[in-house]
Formats: structure tokens, C-alpha cells, sequence
């Protein structure tokens, strides 16, 4: 009997793996810094543009798969959408624009009760945050006491111009591929699929290729600020946010209002080096789910954490060559690349070790093993909607990571890197080893090796980094803090487990960081919630 049973949550999809986007030897072009236009000096047809916000229209399949406008917050706030128009390309604002995609939810705080818009960005690079906003608007709800809160696809994601690579029926075969191929055919099959990717990218989407920079959207920040009446930006970045909102701090260290950077970005090192890290953190996340697993009688994978991560790595082994059936609708089987993406998945949030389980009991049975949880978790991975069509999430992910990193790994590179990726973790490090090539065939440079985020002068800035995060290691914090500088950050550190702390339910950082942006009560440095 086919065993799945429980629900993947759609919350799932809130959660893209950051596997680093090789950069190369171009030449370092930040486009968006040397000649770009500063917002105050922008024509006046973008800073004093009035938006038109109306009750949001059901989501584009381009951001998700909720069928229906987002739902109101518990006490009745409705949600608003609109559209800002910003420059393509900040050196040259007379010439073509760029229509980015809002979402918001009004504060009822007026006067000296009310401090602006608190703006979102909830990492990827790739998701919407006008579809995520809403979807988890009730844990915000607490700052709407005195901010309206606001959301965006960024430039290249969603509704914000998407970037597209493969149609629908292409994608599936591109995500179910062999992810760490072996031996010279299969290596060639997997640098042909990259190729086709890089292609269809340049063939869908390629005059927005060279604009969808972190500094050509930190830029789209300081108009939103600009464009929604705030003297100062208020922002809460997420993941890749924190490195969005460092940028942002680099390029307008003046204009920094309260900002919080959850689940920390390391902003310092190369591609390879934080490709390495993330194989790290997921392995660590791994053991600990495994430890957690085997403290229960029924755990799929035995109850010690060795003979587990064997039997784990057997299952992905035996799915490389006889992939399982599921329950799809479209006929789809599990693959090994499908399943590792499963994994990684429910690796994100320890609510989510439970689905997890079952999708390891489910394909594990002796009787009618079945991959259908395993490939749910593994859609959500990849941002494929139930009525099997994507959104942009990996294409957008991508494609801002090339336009990003100036370099471009060779398959050289990765054999001589593949075995200290195998070190750091055998079920991650091979396939995030060879994710470097992504950007190999990429038809444009990238802007430079790393992002700069030094923000002299910057009021604080509250970094949170969690021990146990799976995508964005906790010594990120730390990189980040020197970074910006010790002048501008203050660190909290939640000794707990998956990717972001405010959401995890810890009422210790919830409270210090409600009390920081409500009421600029900055905590002290190096305050640890546990």
C-alpha cells in the first residue's frame, strides 16, 4: 500500500538553495556604480511617481501557485499591489525602464506613531516577495504597529519581468538530470544541459541579463524608499537579502534606517568557498536531523547517525539508476537529483524534518516504496507549481548570481576541487561541486568577484545568525559584521537549528528585534538567544 500521506505545505517553496553560481576572469563591471545616476538626481518621472495600489490579483504562476489573492491579515489589513517604474540601467535613466512589482499592507500608526514603510526581501536570489509576504504576513503582523509593510520581485524575478530559460515540459527533464555526474558522458551530457539552460536564457531573456546586479537592485531600493516618501530605508533582508541590504549600506550608508539581515549572507569570500560552506551547513543540518530521527523507534534510516547517512547514500545511489514511481499526475518518477533537492528542502526548517521522514519511510518501504513526498519537497525546491508549471525562482536565482560573480569555473576546476567538496559532505558536496559550472556558459560577465558592503557611517545594522543553519553558515555573521564594519553591526546569535531565526518561534529574538525596529532599542552586541 502507497503510504504518503501528509501535505507538503506550500511554505516550502519559500526556500531556494544557494549553490554558488560560478564567476570567471572577465573583467569586473559593477554595473549600477561607476557613472549610474544617485536617486535624488533621477528625472523627476521616477521619484515622483505616484503608485497605484489596488486589492492584489491572484498570484502569476511566474511567483506561485496559491490560486486565490492573497488572504487578509488576521485583523482585517488588507493587501495592496502596485507598480514602480524604474530605469533598466542606472547610467543611462532617459533610456529604457523596468516595471517592478509591489505588495504592502498599511499601518493604522499615524503621526510621530508612524515610521514609514519596512521593506522585505526574502533572499534567493529568485522569490517573490509579493507572493511571500502574504503567505507569512501574521509573523510580521507585530511591526505593523508602526510600519506599513512592504514587498517586492525584485528585478528579473516573478512579476517583475521573470527571467525565463526552458518552457515547463524542458525543466522537468533539467531538475530530474544526474546533479554530480560521472564519467566523461555524463559530464558532457551535464555541460550540454548547462549550455541549453544558458542559452534559453539568452534567447528569452537576454537584453535583461546584464541588469539584474545586487547593485542595480539595491538602487531599486533607494527609489522605493524615495518613491514611498521615506527619508531613510527600513528593511528586513532574509538570506541573500542580507547581502542585498549590505549592498544597499555600501552604496547609501546615509540612508540606512533600522535594518535587521536574518540568516546572514558571508559577503567575503569566493564562489568556491561558499559553495564549500553551504556543503558544510546542510551536512551539519543533515547530522542533526539524523541524530533527531534516530531518537525515535520508527526512524527510516536506523537509529545511528552513521548507518543512517549510509542508507541515506545508498537510496540516492539507487535512485541514479532506477528512479521510483510517485503518485504525480503527470507520470513523473523520483531521481536521484529530485530527491537530493527533497532533502535539501526539508533541511531548511526543523518543522520540516518531519515530512522528511516520511518521504524516506515512503521510499524506503519494503512493499511499494514510493517517492511522491520526496518529489513534492524537491518541486518546491525547483518553484514547480502543482499545475506543473515553474516559477522563476531557479531561472531568477541564476540568473542574478551570473550577472553578480565574475567567475567562470571549469570542469578542470571542479575535478580539482571535488574531493575536498566530498569531505565536507558526501551527499551535498559532489552535486554543489559541480553546481560552480552554472554559470560557465553564461552570455554575459559578471560584475565582480564578491560584493562590497563596508558602510562607513551607517546608523546599526542587527545581523542574526543561527548556529544550525543549513544555507547560510553561521560564521557568515561574523564576516558580515567586519565587514560592514564594527561601527555598524550588532550581532545576535540564536543557537538553534534551520535557515532564519525571527520565524523559528524563539520569543528572545523576536523580542529584541520587534524592540529594535518598533523602538530603537539595538540590543547588545553579541547577544545569544537559545
Amino acid at each position: 500500500m502507497i503510504r504518503a500521506r501528509l501535505l507538503v505545505p506550500a511554505a516550502l517553496a519559500a526556500g531556494a538553495l544557494l549553490v554558488g553560481c560560478a564567476g570567471g576572469s572577465a573583467e569586473a563591471e559593477d554595473e549600477g556604480d561607476g557613472g549610474a545616476v544617485d536617486t535624488d538626481d533621477l528625472p523627476a518621472s521616477f521619484t515622483d511617481q505616484r503608485l497605484r495600489w489596488e486589492p492584489c490579483p491572484p498570484p502569476e504562476t511566474s511567483q506561485g501557485d496559491d490560486a486565490a489573492t492573497p488572504t487578509p491579515l488576521s485583523d482585517g489589513a488588507e493587501w495592496e499591489c502596485a507598480t514602480m517604474t524604474a530605469p533598466l540601467d542606472y547610467t543611462e535613466p532617459e533610456a529604457e525602464t523596468i516595471d517592478l512589482a509591489l505588495v504592502r499592507a498599511r499601518s493604522e500608526a499615524d503621526g510621530e506613531d508612524r515610521i514609514g514603510s519596512l521593506l522585505f526581501n526574502f533572499g534567493g536570489p529568485g522569490g517573490s516577495g509579493v507572493v511571500t509576504l502574504p503567505a507569512f504576513g501574521e509573523e510580521y503582523a507585530d511591526l505593523r504597529e508602526r510600519f506599513d509593510l512592504v514587498s517586492f520581485d525584485p528585478r528579473g524575478v516573478g512579476d517583475s519581468e521573470g527571467v525565463r530559460c526552458l518552457d515547463d515540459a524542458e525543466l522537468d527533464e533539467y531538475f530530474a538530470a544526474e546533479l554530480a555526474p560521472r564519467g566523461r558522458a555524463a559530464e558532457r551530457a551535464y555541460t550540454d544541459r548547462l549550455r541549453r539552460f544558458a542559452e534559453g536564457c539568452e534567447e528569452r531573456s537576454g537584453e535583461l541579463l546584464p541588469h539584474l546586479t545586487t547593485t542595480a537592485t539595491a538602487r531599486d531600493l533607494d527609489l522605493m524608499r524615495a518613491v514611498l516618501g521615506d527619508d531613510r530605508l527600513y528593511y528586513f533582508g532574509i538570506s541573500y537579502g542580507t547581502e542585498l541590504g549590505g549592498v544597499y549600506a555600501h552604496l547609501f550608508p546615509r540612508r540606512v534606517g533600522r535594518a535587521v539581515f536574518d540568516a546572514v549572507v558571508d559577503p567575503s569570500g569566493s564562489t568556491e568557498e561558499g559553495a564549500r560552506g553551504q556543503a558544510e551547513g546542510f551536512q551539519l543540518a543533515l547530522e542533526n536531523f539524523l541524530d533527531s530521527c534516530a531518537e525515535s523507534d520508527d526512524c527510516p534510516l536506523g537509529g545511528d547517525r552513521d548507518e543512517a547517512e549510509d542508507r541515506l547514500a545508498e537510496l540516492l545511489a539507487e535512485l541514479r539508476d532506477r528512479p521510483l514511481t510517485t503518485q504525480d499526475p503527470d507520470g513523473r518518477e523520483l531521481t536521484e537529483a529530485l530527491a537530493w533537492g527533497g532533502i535539501a528542502q526539508a533541511l531548511y526548517s526543523e518543522d520540516f524534518w518531519p515530512y522528511l521522514a516520511q518521504g524516506l519511510d515512503d521510499a524506503l518501504a519494503d512493499e511499494e516504496p514510493d517517492g511522491t513526498v520526496l518529489l513534492a519537497l524537491g518541486d518546491a525546491m525547483n518553484g514547480r507549481n502543482p499545475d506543473g508549471s515553474y516559477t522563476t525562482l531557479q531561472s531568477s536565482l541564476t540568473a542574478i548570481g551570473c550577472a553578480d560573480s565574475n567567475r567562470r569555473h571549469t570542469e578542470g576546476d571542479v575535478r580539482d576541487a571535488l574531493e575536498e567538496f566530498e569531505e565536507s559532505s558526501r551527499v551535498f558536496g559532489p552535486p554543489m561541486a559541480w553546481g560552480l559550472l552554472n554559470c560557465a556558459y553564461w552570455p554575459v560577465d559578471g560584475a565582480a568577484a564578491h560584493p562590497d558592503v563596508s558602510a562607513d557611517g551607517a546608523d546599526p545594522v542587527l545581523l542574526i545568525g543561527t548556529t544550525g543553519d543549513p544555507a547560510t553558515p553561521y560564521q557568515g555573521t561574523a564576516r558580515m559584521a567586519e565587514a560592514l564594519g564594527d561601527d555598524v553591526a550588532v550581532e545576535l546569535t540564536y543557537e538553534g537549528e534551520g535557515h532564519g531565526a525571527y520565524n523559528s518561534g524563539n520569543s528572545c529574538v523576536r523580542d529584541a528585534t520587534n524592540a529594535y525596529l518598533l523602538d530603537g532599542e539595538v540590543p547588545d552586541d553579541d547577544t545569544t538567544c537559545d
